[in-house]
């Protein structure tokens, strides 16, 4: 029987092992090395490295394993009882730019419901970290979501679709309405940081769409384990292959939901 509470610390670890690589290649990386995957989604040799470190590493902690990676590095076996998603390297522009905010994201399903969540946030040396019923904590202390009743108060975070636009029109209303009734709408460019940040309090909701499952999955750990509540634009608890997601405090939402529900269909 895996025990969570001892393999979170493990996967904390080779967390910050790929941050420390990501952080030192950043120094010297050269922009002209930059795939493109779309005109505004990028990919480059180090979210590649990154990925087969932690793969290496995850395999020898739990060999019957699958994995879903961003990346593609390793042979993606999806119907496994236990399965890796990972991004190796969430903020890819950010980096690219020299930007320090990026961050590595592991989470650990168990019959397709995450149950493990890492994000690693390398620009600040902060490391998230939750597993099921086991509380959220941020560089081992407990950690969060804020108490805030009401938009007027409240700090939103969001990001923008990559490849699905056809929401935008809609997206753009919602945010609109953000503008005019709450204290401001972030877009820090790496929804696994948007996720910690909310379970830790520093948001206090959430919202995207376009997004993968390795974008969400650690995150979706850190939010519930949190006390926070998290689903689609559609307010089904979110089955991992959703594409758009709510995060947020108990009271705040269901005022984000309901604010979607007004301008995206």
């Amino acid at each position: 029987m895996i025990e969570l509470s001892v393999l979170a610390p493990q996967v904390a670890d080779v967390a910050t092992q790929a941050g420390a690589y990501l952080r030192k290649a950043q120094k010297n990386f050269d922009r002209n090395a930059v795939e493109l995957k779309s005109l505004n989604a990028l990919v480059s040799h180090a979210d590649r490295s990154a990925e087969k470190l932690i793969v290496t590493k995850l395999t020898q902690l739990l060999p019957e394993a699958g994995f879903l990676t961003e990346e593609g590095t390793v042979h993606q076996d999806t119907q496994k009882e236990y399965l890796w998603v990972i991004d190796p390297l969430d903020g890819t522009t950010n980096f690219v730019h020299g930007l320090p905010i990026y961050s590595v994201s592991i989470a650990l399903l168990k019959n397709r419901t995450p149950v493990l969540g890492i994000v690693y946030e390398v620009g600040m040396n902060e490391c998230f970290s939750a597993y099921k019923d086991g509380g959220a904590f941020l560089n081992g202390l407990p950690i969060s979501v804020t108490s805030t009743k009401n938009l007027e108060e409240s700090l939103l975070a969001t990001g923008f679709p990559y490849y699905e636009f056809s929401k935008l029109e809609g997206f753009q209303n919602t945010l609109a309405h953000f503008y005019q009734h709450t204290r401001g709408v972030r877009r820090i460019g790496t929804a696994a940081v948007d996720l910690a940040y909310t379970a830790c309090g520093r948001f206090d909701g959430y919202f995207e769409y376009g997004l993968s499952p390795w974008d969400v999955a650690a995150g979706i750990v850190l939010v519930r384990e949190a006390g926070g509540l998290v689903s689609n634009f559609e307010n089904e608890k979110i089955p991992i292959a959703s594409d758009s997601i709510i995060a947020a405090n108990k009271s705040i939402h269901p005022l984000v939901y309901t604010t979607i529900k007004q301008h995206i269909q």
